[in-house]
């Protein structure tokens, strides 16, 4: 086997299948990158739970396949000069890597009994852009769970029916809800673990590329240009979560979010414990006052809004506030209250394409 690429290209596809690639197996071939070449170069990373295959543009390509430890293959590949890289399969499953003035021999492992990729039946699928799936999950992913003793919740919920496609994900004190309009008449629901889709986001561009959303009975694949991901799905039946939302609200105000967002960043300097000390907003005659009191010091913003309501005052845990207001891109937000005791909901002033739910902090007196 050999080929030529460029280095970035070499990088940029290493990287990527690394994050499927175990650290610590007990088989020597699952901490390694398989690596194919035919028609096309083909780069393999799989540790079961996910796996990723990656397509990369070479020439000069000479059929063979070889197995390389990820570690070692991907620090020699990161610091060669900038420029083409030259590799091939000698005797006995040596690698040896060329670029311009550098030379490296890797002892290799044969290809065969490597764990490939699965082929997927294609139960239901969608076709959305990459910016749009990464957005949805840059929104949702802080509020994954990571309490083992109810596993269902450390993933999200990828929910399609009647035309919407939408992500969420909850952990008990907050839930964090996307989601955007697809042409498939489908309907398909879905977990997947919430370490998977962390990968998933990084790989995801910022374009309007397309990716293709496959879902089967336990597993879902996710295919791009030249990048295929397929996940683990997590077993058993997630949460009713919109039983949770709340239908009447007590107080409803509209707030700009730049405003909110450093003005409860700056009370939260003087709470060292959420619990003990939250941050409090009191909202009253189209204001909102947010005020911290701690064994440290106290703090007090007051801050423009529109309300609609009743007065209400409320205590909040700024850190849960915080992960939900810095995934908003837009100037001003909703947030409707329950009660001073009850779920509060952060909505988009129009649309319903996000939805943030945080639990209050019992206040005493």
């Amino acid at each position: 086997m050999k080929f030529v690429c460029s280095k970035q290209d070499l990088v940029e596809a290493v990287t990527i299948v690394q994050k499927a690639v175990m650290a610590k197996a007990t088989l020597p071939i699952l901490e390694g990158i398989y690596i194919e070449a035919g028609d096309k170069v083909k780069l393999v990373g799989n540790c079961f739970d996910l796996g990723i295959e990656y397509n990369l543009q070479a020439d000069d390509i000479e059929a063979g396949s070889i197995v390389v430890n990820s570690r070692i293959f991907g620090d020699i590949v990161r610091r060669l000069p900038d420029s083409e890289v030259f590799i091939q399969v000698k005797d006995n499953f040596v690698v040896s890597i060329e670029c311009l003035n550098s030379y490296f021999e890797i002892k290799g492992l044969s290809a065969e009994g490597y764990p490939m990729l699965p082929e997927i039946d294609e139960e239901s699928k969608i076709v959305i852009s990459q910016n749009t799936l990464r957005d949805m999950i840059r929104k949702t992913i802080y509020a994954i769970s990571d309490d083992e003793n109810r596993r269902i919740l450390t993933g999200s919920l990828m929910e399609a029916a009647d035309g919407d496609f939408s992500v969420v994900s909850l952990d008990g004190f907050r839930l964090a809800y996307a989601k955007t309009i697809i042409k498939e008449d489908v309907s398909f629901k879905a977990v997947i673990p919430g370490k998977n889709l962390n990968e998933i986001q990084k790989i995801l561009e910022t374009t309007d590329k397309e990716i293709k959303i496959t879902l089967s009975k336990n597993q879902a694949l996710f295919e791009m240009d030249n990048c295929r991901v397929i996940s683990s799905l997590l077993d058993g039946e997630y949460m009713n979560y919109r039983s949770f939302i709340p239908e009447q609200y007590e107080t409803v105000i509209e707030v700009n979010v730049r405003e909110i967002t450093e003005g409860i960043e700056r009370a939260s300097l003087i709470t060292s414990d959420d619990k003990r000390f939250p941050v409090k907003l009191n909202i009253a005659d189209n204001k909102l006052l947010i005020t911290t009191n701690a064994e440290v010091g106290a703090s007090k913003e007051e801050i423009e809004v529109e309300m609609d309501g009743n007065d209400l005052t409320i205590g909040f845990n700024p850190r849960y506030l915080l992960d939900s207001l810095k995934v908003i891109d837009d100037e001003n937000i909703v947030i409707s209250f329950s009660s001073s005791i009850g779920p509060s909901v952060i909505k988009p002033v129009s649309g319903d394409k996000y939805l943030f739910m945080v639990l209050p902090v019992r206040m005493s007196n």
